[in-house]
């Protein structure tokens, strides 16, 4: 069996920008097996698979050890393979998923994710995140990730993560985040328990930082930028239980693998 597999850096306005994500479409499942080793071989942060499902289409991501349940990036850079290399002529796609229904529209260059609004709860720091990032949060709070909260910029970027601690933790991720210098806020995410030790730009954790980041500057529409060493910028915007997350993509690569069938 061929099948095409496009690379593309979302969140990203040039090559080598952004988080990369392989996208695999599909015209039907293939065992679940064979998709986590596809995704395992890839070793990146995230492979997408999608099949129609009459107009719309049903999504699935992998990291190379797990099937995870909402993926923004990857779901950015399936919209730009089916907008830019697959032909699909609406201005909005509809994707099915694990965390329920999910859209992508475009305006020039720029693609906006609808998702699920997933407000954090405030929490207790478990010992193993104080241990992890080496410094206490100000605030800890908890929904599908951690979000540790702290003073500035530069706690942020000073963060050199235990990865064998954080690892631990019963949350998917941990998302550190602080008011930014030049954008409202800024952020890093780290998944080390799921093969994903620093996630370069993680479209679904704008998910929990754009309504608690909403709340505290009061203002709905938001400029984050991920200060991983990649980096990448984004535009937010809290829709009633709704978060609109923005950012363009490129391609970086195109080509074909070949599985036994």
């Amino acid at each position: 069996m061929m099948l095409t597999l496009y690379q593309i850096d979302a969140f990203a306005e040039q090559a080598f920008e952004g988080n990369p994500a392989a996208v695999i479409p599909l015209q039907d499942w293939l065992p679940d097996a064979t998709m986590q080793a596809i995704a395992e071989e890839n070793n990146l942060a995230e492979t997408a698979f999608f099949v129609p499902r009459g107009a719309d289409y049903h999504i699935r991501w992998f990291t190379p050890a797990a099937e995870v349940k909402l993926c923004g990036h990857a779901t950015l850079a399936s919209a730009f393979v089916l907008f830019n290399m697959l032909g699909f002529e609406g201005e909005s796609i509809d994707f099915g998923s694990l965390s329920g229904f999910l859209s992508v529209t475009r305006s020039g260059e720029l693609l906006t994710l609808n998702f699920p609004s997933q407000n954090p709860s405030p929490c207790d720091a478990p010992e193993a995140l104080v241990m992890g990032l080496g410094k206490t949060p100000l605030e800890c709070l908890g929904k599908e990730d951690y979000v540790a909260v702290f003073a500035s910029e530069q706690d942020i970027l000073d963060i050199e993560p235990d990865h064998s601690l954080l690892a631990k933790l019963d949350l998917r991720g941990i998302i550190v985040t602080a008011p930014g210098t030049e954008f409202d806020f800024v952020a890093r995410f780290f998944a080390p328990g799921l093969d994903v030790p620093e996630d370069p730009v993680t479209g679904s954790a704008y998910t929990h930082l754009t309504p608690y980041w909403s709340e505290r500057l009061g203002k709905t529409r938001l400029t984050a930028r991920q200060v991983s060493a990649r980096g990448g910028n984004l535009i937010c915007e809290l829709a009633g239980d709704r978060v609109l997350i923005s950012g363009s993509a490129v391609k970086y690569m195109e080509g074909v693998i070949e599985i036994d069938a």
